[in-house]
């Protein structure tokens, strides 16, 4: 036997030639994990505080310190948000599951906090700079190994969204997607182009041909491993069956077309979502029913459902084959069949119908009302109501963005002419990608995958035009050491040279530049709110709640059971998850849009009580009424603080209302000398948000502030004192006060006297904040026709007791009450406060 034919030879031969390209790809996954990272300073800090960046990354870690606690069982439900309801947590089980297996590993099964958090900080930026590696071989599989190198280098660099998502400290989930999916998406091409190549048919199943079935078999279980890894990671990823699903509409219609059996991509299909459905199944919670965000039944039915559909599409294929029918009828039978499948599935199960229906629309169409607020679920080519391609070029850079267009064309050419199952898959993945980051900008970190691929397709196409393969065959011939190099050099031709170059300009330098301006880190959680949830953990009552412990879910219309000690927090649903992981206290609202309330779809449905619908009240009756509804309970309140920051008050605070549905009179045109403004009006300094944050609390009867932060130099809070002072004829300071502040809702002191009959009878004190500012607090009421007079009033003078909220800001001296010449010093105990006891002049 030829020594060149033998199977050993010929392992060594291929794995000697590959190990230029496999040297490169590690290169450029170490390049890649390099620049996420970049931001070890803003993460880890001096003083040994480890900065997670933004709200979810939080909630990643509180999930995983749970989980190691109680390992191997995993929190489903969580009381310490969503406070007095709870939330049942959606997040895929996945990804906390791989940094704690780390952890354990590492730690030698007892891992310290300081080795977890290393961990989960790193994870997300190991796990970007592996999605290097489908990357390529996607790319090689597209167009050869220069497409697949140069695809590698583009994600390694790609900015935006897929970068954000994968930089050093942004723990969550989202890097896990980007790299389950494409590896989903690698494989399960691998085995439609190796089910192809052996000419695959159902015979062969039966036949138990495993000559032809091993390599697609192979292939196409490991792409099912890696879609149940996908939606183990996020529940949402029923996203990526839509893609494959098309993908098989359009590929079974040109296969007919074409002539050409599709029991290759039959087999496939029907494997990959057979060993999907098989693995979901052990985390389905029945009590879901068929909800699209959690673990349930619909994530096993969509897999059947899929089974059945590669299935049925096969049969009917072989079916107009041997009828010997015009291929042009296919698609028609194909339009019938899911017009049957849909009224079968209504018919059936009404519940997963609506999901199927409305799906596309909360992917694919653009948010309105509140949901448009969030940032990462607006459309990434509208913002304030017109198109704009800014945070395209921000994401992919605008060479990559339009290269990706041309791609999609370029490749939609190449398909009409030899429709090639990969390419037809690459078309149509690409296609619903940019679809998907046109109903949501967030989907980015998916659609910077598809630019990679779509941009290096071009390139490799140009080296094409230049004979790149005829170069690349002389280096291997010529090059045997480093001494040939410079021999090798004058087979460079003019046009090569400008060909790399023209990609290092247009699509690698962009790239890189934009990946080094925003890997600097982040400000994310900011350090005032890092402040003032530790500040809440250390001086305010324990909410008897076991932090660490794992609890069951109520049962289906019924509340959790919480201790009577137990409290809500109120703050935007931005801040929840700081609340909770730092603070470790119950946050009314979080980042999953609980607790909200407000109205999602007419103005004309009951403004439902929650965050929204305090924040915007109009007065602090109508505030404290939505606090106490937020409680099923008449005798308890939603929440005992309140914390809001000088964001909540002037940047974000159009969101606010846009959840109410009801959003018209916050802002109004004032005159100011240059031309009409938009500016605050009444109702915003009206709103509790403004009364709380703006103003102080000054004047109101049951909120004080406790504890403030440190000031920033923001204007925004300048200005809009400013503009208060205008139109009040006021005389406030003008100045920064806390960036972060807490209040607490307390039943307050009545103070009660007697002056002359209808008298107008004020109260006031000076109140000194923990930052040593000061600022005055005072009512007015007038007497009743006995001369008698009562104030409500929220701060104690004589300091905090043992037990209770150990605050920092209170009056600075007694309060003083006057009317006509008469001026009394009165002064209240904090026992007063609490209990709204009464208090005689």
């Amino acid at each position: 036997m030829n020594s060149e034919n033998h199977p050993v030879s010929a392992f060594r031969s291929k794995i000697k030639s590959s190990l230029p390209y496999t040297l490169a790809v590690a290169i450029i996954g170490f390049v890649s994990l390099l620049i996420r990272i970049r931001p070890y300073d803003y993460v880890f800090l001096s003083s040994g505080f480890v900065k997670f960046t933004s709200n979810d990354a939080w909630y990643h870690m509180r999930t995983l310190n749970v989980l190691l606690e109680n390992y191997p069982h995993r929190m489903f439900f969580n009381p310490m948000t969503n406070y007095p309801a709870g939330s049942h947590i959606h997040f895929g089980p996945l990804y906390d599951q791989m940094m704690a297996i780390t952890s354990l590993i590492l730690g030698l099964g007892s891992p310290g906090q300081d080795l977890v958090n290393t961990v989960g900080a790193y994870f997300p930026a190991v796990l970007g700079a592996l999605t290097v590696i489908p990357v390529y071989y996607i790319g090689k599989y597209l167009g050869g190994h220069k497409t697949g190198i140069l695809a590698a280098i583009l994600i390694a660099f790609a900015p935006g969204q897929f970068l954000q998502r994968s930089l050093l400290g942004f723990t969550d989930h989202h890097v896990a997607e980007s790299l389950f999916s494409t590896l989903f998406m690698m494989f399960f091409m691998l085995a439609i182009i190796t089910a192809k190549k052996k000419n695959l048919r159902f015979e062969h199943v039966t036949a138990k041909n495993f000559t032809v079935l091993k390599e697609p078999l192979i292939y196409s279980a490991i792409a099912g491993v890696m879609y149940s890894a996908y939606q183990l990671s996020w529940a949402g990823a029923s996203l990526f069956l839509l893609v494959t699903l098309v993908y098989a509409v359009v590929q079974y219609i040109l296969d007919s077309f074409n002539g050409e059996s599709s029991d290759y991509l039959g087999f496939t299909g029907i494997v990959t979502f057979l060993v999907s459905a098989i693995l979901i199944l052990p985390f389905v919670h029945p009590d879901m029913g068929f909800s699209f965000y959690y673990y349930s039944w619909f994530h096993v039915a969509t897999a059947i459902g899929s089974i059945a559909g590669f299935a049925a599409l096969s049969f009917i294929q072989r079916e107009f084959k041997n009828r010997n029918l015009k291929a042009y009828y296919y698609p028609l039978a194909i339009l019938g069949l899911g017009i049957l499948g849909l009224l079968a599935v209504r018919i059936v199960s009404p519940s997963v119908y609506s999901l199927i229906i409305n799906a596309p629309g909360m992917v694919f169409g653009v948010q309105t009302g509140g949901p448009s607020t969030i940032g990462e679920v607006s459309s990434m080519f509208f913002y304030g109501g017109s198109f704009t391609l800014l945070r395209a070029f921000n994401n992919f850079t605008a060479s990559g963005f339009f290269a990706s267009i041309l791609g999609i064309i370029v490749l939609f050419v190449s398909v009409f002419r030899k429709a090639k199952p990969e390419k037809v898959l690459v078309l149509v993945w690409s296609l619903l990608m940019l679809f998907a980051i046109y109903g949501q900008n967030r989907f980015g970190y998916y659609y910077s995958v598809n630019v990679s691929l779509l941009s290096a397709y071009l390139g490799g196409l140009l080296l094409e035009k230049v004979k790149w393969n005829q170069l690349d065959e002389k280096f291997k011939a010529t090059v045997k050491s480093p001494a040939d190099f410079p021999g090798f050099l004058r087979f460079v031709k003019i046009e090569q040279v400008l060909a790399v170059l023209a990609i290092s300009v247009f699509l690698v330098y962009p790239a890189y530049g934009a990946a080094l301006m925003q890997s600097n880190g982040s400000s994310d959680p900011d350090d005032t709110w890092i402040e003032a949830c530790l500040w809440l953990k250390n001086y305010t009552p324990d909410p008897g709640m076991d932090y660490n412990a794992i609890y069951e879910a109520p049962e289906d219309g019924e509340l959790f059971n919480y201790p009577d000690s137990a409290y809500g927090v109120m703050s935007w649903w931005d801040y929840g998850h700081y609340i909770e992981t730092i603070g470790h206290r119950m946050p009314n609202a979080n980042p999953f849009q609980a607790g909200i309330g407000g109205r999602r779809v007419s103005i004309d449905e009951p403004n439902m009580p929650g965050a929204a619908t305090f924040l915007t009240a109009q007065s602090e009756e109508e505030a404290t009424a939505v606090l106490e509804a937020i409680h099923p309970d008449p005798d308890k309140s939603g929440a005992r603080y309140i914390v809001s920051d000088e964001r909540m008050a002037v940047d974000i605070f159009g969101a606010m209302p846009e959840w109410t549905l009801d959003t018209e009179g916050y802002m109004a045109p004032f005159w100011t000398g240059s031309g009409y403004q938009y500016l605050p009006s009444e109702r915003y300094f009206n709103s509790m948000e403004s009364r709380l944050h703006i103003l102080d609390g000054n004047g109101l009867k049951q909120y004080r502030l406790v504890h403030e932060t440190w000031a920033y130099q923001t204007q925004g809070e300048v200005v809009y004192k400013q503009i208060y002072n205008f139109l009040y004829k006021s005389n406030i300071p003008e100045v920064d006060s806390g960036y972060v502040k807490i209040f607490e809702y307390v039943k307050g002191a009545k103070i009660t006297g007697t002056a002359s009959p209808n008298e107008t009878v004020n109260i006031n004190t000076t109140i000194l904040t923990g930052q040593g500012r000061t600022f005055e607090y005072s009512q007015s009421t007038t007497s009743d026709a006995e001369g008698r007079y009562e104030f409500t009033v929220p701060y104690s003078t004589e300091g905090p007791i043992p037990g209770e909220t150990q605050f920092d800001t209170a009056p600075a001296g007694a309060y003083v009450v006057s009317y006509g010449d008469t001026t009394r010093e009165v002064r209240v105990s904090e026992e007063a406060v609490l209990n709204g006891e009464e208090v005689k002049v």
